[in-house]
């Protein structure tokens, strides 16, 4: 008789163990144990009392569990080691120290630091971490690494020459992308990947770090089973850090008394250590940032994604045609209408309505249709079959979304020229320019596919970004606001202190000192909150303009 349930474990009895080759052949890889004791009267045999232990390699495709007189086990392969995991556990100490140093370090450079000078020497540090890491896995950095850690480090510096919190949290959020990228150019081959295979890859390994959660526990206790701990070493650091205490005190206390940026920075961090919240608040930063850096690690070591490329594009091309062709017969009657609208300014505009009107009207519509176009193609050229018509069709389409580009960067100008310019104005001229650089990739892409268009998107998205970044945008709105007739101080007061070279001159000849109740005083404070590690060029500017014309 025989039973059958799904199980990842099963036993085999009732039978003879030549009934084993009776088994079906199956698709999955198992380890069989086959330990059967048999005692059988059979005069044709001679197995009283035997005892088998052999072990098979088999191939199965559902999980069973067989009853038979004997006891046969079946246990799931352990997808072994990596070269780099192998290397990251036997050297857990380095690793796990390492990284705790990291660790701290962050926490020095970043605790109550949204953007000083200690950012700059982190996000470096952080680069050297990585060359270190790479080189105990035997790893070298591969060609093109060093445009990562240029814009990184550009971008740190950006950091903390700004007072813009809006620019601050896209620096971090591009010095993260371009981490990650860094990351899985290491230790993948990305140079197959499209667009969709990077950003995923990026999120899996984002996310996919927390599988590995229990890692440094695993990793402590094999280290200590297999190695142990050579307490003679440890005698020797306790007793070394006993030394070195009274030691590093006297000179903390020296050099304080010698310089009064170094005595207040020890002092700030005496002050905070001394304050419970602060205390637990740096404590789980250090916690959260060295069991963050370890996963991450220990994710990249397994070598988890799938470094092929599928193919998707097995879509029916006729679909795509039928789709584009009707979207791009209406682009080209729209383009049409504005080469002879607004550019050559040819066509009747309706009664009562200007022409000033027309031209400051829809450029967030024609953003958002010039990005929609511009996925569309990417779907088109990534999800749908080779065609020469469907190529032809999405480079008009393409060709018509530079007019609309065009159109929404003139419309737009003609707006701020007639009202105020704002970060969103500034950002979404930034938006239209480098769209304009992605469909010229794209074109090229559409009639040559091996051109690296995701390399060429990063290049220029970092580029133009760290031209936006460097550009002061507070600074640029002050400049243009003021030189309107009617001046919206109100929206210029809530500027940072990017804006105070032309602000504080502003306020000061218009005599709008006694009157001015925030910027001047939020200049003050972060001339207050200046130190060594929070030193801030913007906001240092701003204080030395106040003060000269105090």
């Amino acid at each position: 008789m025989e039973s059958i349930e799904n199980s990842n474990s099963f036993t085999q009895a009732s039978a003879s163990p030549n009934m084993a080759a009776h088994a079906p052949n199956y698709s999955e890889d198992w380890n069989r144990v086959f330990a059967t004791n048999c005692n059988y009267n059979n005069p044709n045999n001679n197995f009283n009392n035997n005892i088998y232990n052999n072990t098979y390699n088999n191939t199965y495709n559902n999980n069973y569990n067989y009853n038979f007189n004997g006891a046969i086990t079946y246990q799931k392969i352990k997808e072994p080691d990596t070269e780099a995991t192998i290397r990251m556990k036997d050297n857990f100490v380095f690793f796990a120290l390492s990284a705790f140093v990291y660790a701290v370090f962050y926490t020095f450079c970043m605790f109550q630091n949204d953007a000083g000078i200690a950012f700059l020497f982190f996000i470096i540090a952080t680069l050297v971490f990585l060359c270190i890491v790479l080189k105990k896995l035997d790893m070298k950095l591969k060609k093109g690494s060093i445009f990562y850690f240029a814009a990184m480090l550009l971008l740190a510096i950006s950091t903390f020459c700004t007072d813009d919190s809006r620019i601050i949290i896209f620096n971090k959020i591009g010095i993260f992308l371009l981490m990650m990228s860094l990351l899985l150019r290491q230790f993948y081959d990305t140079s197959e990947w499209k667009l969709g295979k990077h950003l995923s890859s990026i999120f899996y390994t984002a996310f996919g770090s927390f599988s590995q959660i229990l890692r440094p526990f695993k990793d402590a206790k094999k280290y200590v089973s297999t190695k142990g701990i050579k307490t003679g070493n440890l005698k020797y650091m306790l007793l070394g850090t006993a030394i070195a205490v009274p030691f590093l005190i006297m000179v903390v206390a020296l050099l304080s008394s010698a310089d009064v940026f170094f005595s207040q920075m020890t002092s700030n961090l005496i002050d905070s250590f001394s304050d419970v919240e602060s205390f637990a608040d740096m404590f789980i930063r250090t916690v959260v940032v060295f069991m963050g850096v370890y996963l991450l690690i220990a994710y990249l070591c397994k070598h988890t994604l799938n470094e092929n490329v599928t193919d998707m594009r097995n879509g029916e091309p006729l679909l795509a045609i039928t789709i584009t062709v009707l979207l791009t017969a209406v682009y080209i009657l729209f383009a049409g209408i504005q080469i002879f609208g607004l550019f050559l300014g040819k066509l009747e505009l309706p009664e009562g309505y200007t022409y000033a009107q027309y031209a400051r009207e829809g450029f967030f519509q024609l953003l958002a249709v010039s990005i929609l176009n511009l996925i569309l193609v990417l779907v088109c050229l990534s999800f749908f079959r080779e065609s020469k018509v469907l190529k032809v069709i999405l480079a008009i389409m393409s060709l018509c979304t530079y007019v609309m580009i065009a159109s929404s960067t003139v419309r737009m100008i003609m707006y701020i020229n007639s009202y105020d310019l704002t970060f969103l104005r500034i950002l979404v001229l930034w938006t239209l320019g480098l769209l304009a650089f992605l469909f010229l990739g794209v074109l090229i892409y559409i009639f040559r596919e091996r051109f690296p268009l995701y390399r060429y998107s990063i290049i220029i998205v970092t580029v133009l970004y760290l031209v936006l970044s460097f550009s002061h945008p507070d600074y640029i709105i002050a400049k243009v606001n003021v030189q309107k007739q009617t001046v919206d101080y109100e929206y210029l007061n809530t500027l940072g202190a990017d804006a105070a070279p032309v602000l504080i001159p502003y306020i000061y000849e218009n005599k709008l000192v006694k009157t001015e109740k925030y910027y001047l005083k939020e200049i003050d404070r972060d001339e207050k909150s200046l130190g060594i590690r929070t030193f801030n060029v913007a906001r240092y500017t701003a204080s030395k303009i106040k003060n000269n014309y105090s």
